[in-house]
This record gives structure tokens, sequence and C-alpha cells, in this order.
């Protein structure tokens, strides 16, 4: 199994990304997106279960983010806008089938990597 995202890049202030992830070899319950700044911990941004029922979204991220899911595909995508400065960080693409209806946010459920896409934000 692999999970490769994409998407990253050096944006502006204000700009907007869209983060892809796609996993090879099977589904999951629960994609998602950590990020990871410089000097800190790995956090959870978003998740989405796999009928796209149930959504979470970090309070950095609410309202300026979207997560989404193509299971034909395979794929998560994160549309990040209004990107910040504080934005910058390794965004990194998770995955689980070990969900039982509880909380997207438990970190520790998560057992599938991908190697991470850079997000820089310049002002």
């Amino acid at each position: 199994v692999q999970l490769q995202a994409s998407g990253g890049g050096l944006v502006q202030a204000g700009d907007s990304l869209r983060l892809s992830c796609t996993a090879s070899g099977r589904s999951f319950k629960v994609m998602g997106w950590f990020r990871q700044a410089p000097g800190k911990e790995r956090d959870i941004i978003s998740a989405i279960t796999w009928s796209g029922s149930r959504i979470f979204y970090a309070d950095s991220v609410k309202g300026r983010s979207t997560i989404s899911r193509d299971n034909a595909k395979n794929t998560v995508y994160l549309q990040l806008n209004s990107l910040e400065p504080e934005d910058t960080a390794i965004y990194y693409c998770a995955a689980t089938s070990r969900w039982y209806g509880g909380t997207l946010s438990a970190t520790g459920m998560y057992d599938q990597w991908g190697r991470g896409t850079q997000v820089t934000v310049s002002s």
C-alpha cells in the first residue's frame, strides 16, 4: 500500500492550493491530512470517512479549507484557501481502516502514511 501526496509548492499569502493524495493497493475507511511545521509536532488538520458523511477540520484551517474524496480514484483532496505564512509546513496524507465510529481526529489510529509534500507560504 502506498499513499502518494502531491500539490504542494511555494505560494503567496492569500493564495490557494489543492493537495491530492492517492492510495494504491486498497481503499480505507478514513483518509486525512496532517501537517508539521518546523520545530513543531505533526498535527491532524482534516479527515474524511469513505462515505464522506463524517468530516473533521482543525480550528487552524476551519472555514478556509475543504476536504473531499473520489473513491473511484482512491484519492482524497484538500483545498486550502486564504493561505497564511503560518500554514508553511510539510503536509502528510494518512489513512486508516481502524476506525469504528469515533472521532476522526484520533491521531493514533492512522497507520498508513505518505511521504509528505512541502507547502511554503510567503508573506
